[in-house]
């Protein structure tokens, strides 16, 4: 896992690249969220959607909502950057307009767009 540290309106942001799933289970989300802070002491992260295990991609799993969870718990905003038409679930849709309308999780199509929306967020 590589983190880069940028800075945007003022604030930190963590970019996060890897060859492999970061994000496959709470227990990962935990440790990952653990580990940027750690590393970078940012409390905004920005991470590749091919980071992330298709099973958070089924909300059927549950596992988006509890990642979403950990995240508001600790208070770490994400932003997930990725190509997410490819997913035709309805629920899916809805759940990825929801989170765009929030102020703690985004589903963003660029790395540029994730980096300054979430420079502009509370």
């Amino acid at each position: 896992m590589n983190v880069a540290k940028v800075e945007a309106g003022g604030v930190d942001i963590a970019v996060v690249s890897s060859s492999e799933v970061l994000i496959g289970d709470v227990q990962s989300a935990l440790d990952f969220i653990a580990t940027v802070r750690y590393e970078t002491d940012c409390d905004r992260i920005v991470l590749n959607q091919s980071n992330v295990s298709d099973s958070f991609f089924d909300l059927k799993t549950r596992l988006a909502g509890e990642v979403l969870q950990k995240f508001i718990n600790y208070q770490v905003k994400l932003a997930l950057v990725g190509d997410f038409s490819v997913y035709t679930s309805q629920s899916l849709k809805d759940f990825i307009y929801e989170c765009n309308h929030g102020n703690d999780f985004l589903f963003m199509p660029t790395e540029q767009q994730a980096i300054e929306k979430l420079s502009t967020l509370k």
